[in-house]
């Protein structure tokens, strides 16, 4: 066989080179975090072997690839339309902006565009968790018009993450009620206890409520009393829950990753 091609690509954060033929097709892949070549076919593995001699270091072993799993079935059957997977922090909003964008001279600045940076901020945190085994989705729509701002997933369990933009304001929280700065309270903590427990029977999984105060110079909010069963971080404080463990093991959050993806998932709730 000739005309064969390594082709370096990124997957799952991980670098992966691809053996292709002259007309894109793949026929072997290296992938360097476990030293194995993973052939598609048995026929051309010295062929591939011989592309391949310039990258391979050390000791590697040679085999078909792994079976797939039970949740890698699940997304390579998912539809591209159904998948919320690709979602962007504040993706409902972007769509917003863009279908009814405010008026050029507008005194004042759109809600949504601060709304918008809050979760675009609090997405960029959770998105960095990725890397120690933690799933992250973005604008869940929900039926009704409401939407779980995050879902994240990983070994510490399930979270309806809820990005709140501050913006040096000071916050104050009454349980259920939320005020920031000057502006009227709002039962935000009552609407996040409802996504979270909208999702939990969705994904027949706990799910925990997490309100992430967003924005340049966010203080501690002012609490009267601890809320119930809900987490108030600020945005820099997010990453401690990726020093949660112990409820879930890297194949469930998998699992319940490729289930959430799916937007048919959130049409009964």
């Amino acid at each position: 066989m000739s005309g064969l091609r390594v082709v370096p690509a990124w997957r799952h954060g991980q670098e992966r080179l691809y053996v292709c033929l002259a007309d894109g097709r793949s026929v072997a892949w290296y992938d360097r975090d476990v030293s194995r070549v993973h052939l598609l076919g048995e026929d051309h593995e010295q062929d591939v072997l011989d592309a391949l001699a310039p990258f391979l270091t050390g000791e590697f072993t040679v085999g078909p690839p792994p079976v797939p799993t039970p949740a890698e079935l699940a997304r390579l059957a998912l539809h591209p339309d159904d998948d919320l997977a690709p979602n962007r922090p504040g993706e409902a909003l972007r769509i917003s902006l863009d279908r009814d964008p405010p008026p050029a001279r507008r005194l004042r600045t759109d809600a949504r565009h601060r709304a918008l940076a809050a979760e675009q901020a609090v997405g960029e945190v959770l998105d960095a968790l990725e890397g120690g085994g933690w799933r992250v989705l973005h604008s869940v729509p929900l039926p009704g018009g409401a939407r779980i701002h995050h879902l994240l997933i990983g070994p510490g369990g399930l979270f309806c993450v809820s990005a709140l933009a501050v913006r040096r304001q000071r916050v104050r929280i009454a349980d259920p009620m939320v005020t920031v700065g000057r502006a009227a309270p709002v039962p935000l903590l009552r609407s996040l206890r409802s996504d979270a427990g909208r999702a939990s029977f969705a994904l027949t999984a706990e799910v925990r409520p997490v309100l992430a105060l967003s924005g340049t110079g966010a203080a501690d909010p002012d609490v009267a009393a601890p809320p119930r069963d809900v987490r108030v971080l600020r945005e820099t404080d997010l990453p401690g829950l990726a020093r949660l463990g112990g409820v879930l093991k890297p194949a469930d959050v998998e699992a319940l990753h490729a289930l959430a993806r799916d937007r048919h998932t959130w049409e009964r709730v």
